[in-house]
């Protein structure tokens, strides 16, 4: 996780509602109405499907009790507020409970095209509808157990496979090349890219996904891709943590990216 965030996030009121500014709805209603336009044909079906029953609304930001009653009633999951930054173990914690961490602030206008860290629209628009698919949320909870119970580190190696799936991941359907990961769904850039034939796609294997590096600051040179949502549900029954302490005993493959520039001091 980052370290700081110039971003503090809001805290619900009394009744559990969040106040948001004219500006900040108006940011949002950009922000979705550009993101739905980019991800036409791009998005996967189990995508689309969950965007509807969430009913996402366009001109404002959603109460999160207003997800949290279409989720529970789907997978059983919630969403739960969170500052806008939050360690690995309140991370995992979450997860093992059914509950996705959402930071409770929208990026702003300097930042409408990219932030680092993940802001209410990166988590709401890019993955509170894959949360109403049973295969995607039973991966998400058994992640999160298994994150939450692993040794730091591990956890490393753990959040390459969040990375290389939740974040990024890809999949291969009878229409073409398609998208489930919020990262990219999230992102006009990342989705845009996905397509441009620059970035190598490799099939998803469990193994390979733990040994490869990866940089949060620029587009991602590689992306593994599953065959079907049902994939991370077998994932999910997998001995992932026996493929870590394999994955040790490999080692990294070679970063596919340079070095991150370190800043003068």
């Amino acid at each position: 996780m980052a370290k700081s965030s110039k971003y503090v996030s809001k805290t619900p009121d009394e009744n559990g509602i969040i106040h948001w500014s004219v500006e900040e709805n108006q940011i949002w209603q950009e922000l979705v109405e550009r993101q739905l336009k980019c991800i036409e044909g791009k998005a996967c079906n189990e995508y689309l499907e969950g965007l509807k029953k969430i009913n996402l609304p366009h001109t404002r930001i959603p109460q999160l009790h207003e997800l949290n009653a279409v989720l529970k009633n789907e997978t059983g999951w919630q969403v739960a507020p969170v500052p806008a930054l939050i360690d690995f173990d309140e991370f995992f914690r979450l997860l093992a409970n059914k509950q996705f961490p959402v930071a409770t602030f929208i990026r702003s206008r300097e930042e409408f095209d990219y932030l680092q860290e993940p802001d209410i629209f990166h988590e709401i628009f890019g993955h509170c509808a894959m949360l109403t698919n049973p295969a995607f949320a039973e991966y998400t909870h058994q992640y999160g157990k298994l994150g939450y119970a692993a040794e730091k580190k591990d956890r490393v190696y753990l959040a390459r496979l969040y990375w290389f799936t939740v974040e990024f991941g890809l999949m291969q359907t009878e229409q073409g090349l398609r998208i489930y990961g919020g990262g990219i769904l999230s992102s006009p850039g990342e989705t845009q890219y996905v397509y441009s034939g620059k970035p190598e796609i490799n099939p998803l294997e469990v193994l390979d996904v733990l040994r490869t590096p990866y940089r949060i600051d620029i587009m991602q040179p590689l992306y593994y891709t599953i065959n079907s949502i049902n994939d991370l549900f077998d994932i999910s029954k997998m001995d992932i943590m026996s493929l870590v302490e394999k994955a040790k005993e490999l080692g990294l493959f070679e970063p596919k990216f340079p070095p991150k520039e370190k800043l003068a001091s």
